[in-house]
C-alpha cells in the first residue's frame, strides 16, 4: 500500500499543484482493521477550490487509481469541510475518528460535528442499504459464491453505519468494524451470530464453504438482524 499511496500522491500533486490542500486516508483501514479489498480503502482529497477544470485534472490519476481496484476519493474544498459537517455527521465522524494525513494539513482537526440530524441520516442510510441488499440478493442467490460475497461485502458497509447507531445510544464506537458490529448487537439485544459468521467468512477471504441451504439460512438471519437494527433506530425517534 505504501508504494501505491506514494505514486498516487505524486500524481495528485502534479495534477493539482498548490490547489491541493490535503489528502487523508480514513476509516477502519487507517486504524489497521482488516480490509481484504482495495475498494475498502477510503481517501479524502481536499482542494482549495473545485471547478470542473480542477476535476478534469484528476482524470488520468483516477483512471489509474480505479484500475487498481480503489474507489475514487471523496472531494471537498477546505471551506466545505468546515461548513458541511452538520449535513453529513456519519461520514465526518468516521473521518475524524480514525485518519492518517498522507499529504498537507489536517483539515479535519478541531472539526465541530453537529449530531442534530444524526438519527435521521442514520435511519435513511440504513433503509437505503437494506433496499439495495434485498435487490442484490435476487441475482446473488443464483450461486453460493455470489451470496457469500454479497453478505461479506455488505456487512462492511452496514458496520460503518452501526457506529452512528452506537453514538445514538450514547456509546463511543470502537474503530474496528468487527468490534463495532459486536457491540451494536450487544447494545440492541440482537443475535450477533449471523454477523460473526459473515465476518469469519470475510476475514478468511471467502474461503469458508457453505452449501446452498446454509448460505440462504445465514442470509435470512443476517437480514432479520439488519431489520432489527433499523427498527431500533426508528424507535429512538418516537422516544425523542
Amino acid at each position: 500500500m505504501k508504494n501505491q499511496f506514494e505514486a498516487f500522491l505524486d500524481d495528485l500533486k502534479t495534477a493539482h499543484g498548490k490547489n491541493l490542500a490535503s489528502v487523508i486516508f480514513y476509516g477502519s483501514a487507517a486504524a489497521g482493521d482488516f480490509m481484504p479489498e482495495p475498494a475498502d480503502y477510503r481517501l479524502l482529497v481536499a482542494l482549495r477550490r473545485i471547478t470542473p477544470e480542477d476535476l478534469r485534472r484528476s482524470n488520468a490519476v483516477m483512471r489509474e487509481w480505479t484500475r487498481l481496484g480503489f474507489h475514487v476519493p471523496v472531494y471537498f474544498t477546505v471551506d466545505e469541510i468546515r461548513t458541511a459537517s452538520d449535513v453529513f455527521p456519519i461520514e465526518f465522524h468516521n473521518m475524524e475518528r480514525s485518519r492518517l494525513v498522507l499529504f498537507g494539513e489536517d483539515v479535519l482537526a478541531d472539526l465541530e460535528i453537529s449530531d442534530r440530524f444524526l438519527r435521521h441520516q442514520t435511519e435513511y442510510e440504513l433503509r437505503s442499504k437494506l433496499i439495495r441488499l434485498r435487490r442484490a440478493y435476487i441475482p446473488a442467490s443464483a450461486s453460493v459464491e455470489g451470496l457469500t460475497r454479497l453478505m461479506a461485502e455488505s456487512l462492511a458497509s452496514f458496520a460503518s453505519l452501526f457506529r452512528a447507531v452506537l453514538r445514538l445510544k450514547g456509546v463511543e464506537p470502537p474503530v474496528q468494524k468487527h468490534r463495532v458490529v459486536a457491540l451494536t448487537a450487544q447494545e440492541l439485544g440482537l443475535d450477533g451470530k449471523p454477523f460473526e459468521k459473515i465476518f469469519n467468512i470475510r476475514e478468511d477471504n471467502f474461503a469458508e464453504k457453505l452449501d446452498e441451504v446454509s448460505a440462504n439460512e445465514l442470509f435470512a438471519g443476517y437480514l432479520e438482524q439488519i431489520e432489527a437494527v433499523i427498527a431500533a433506530v426508528d424507535e429512538l425517534d418516537k422516544k425523542s
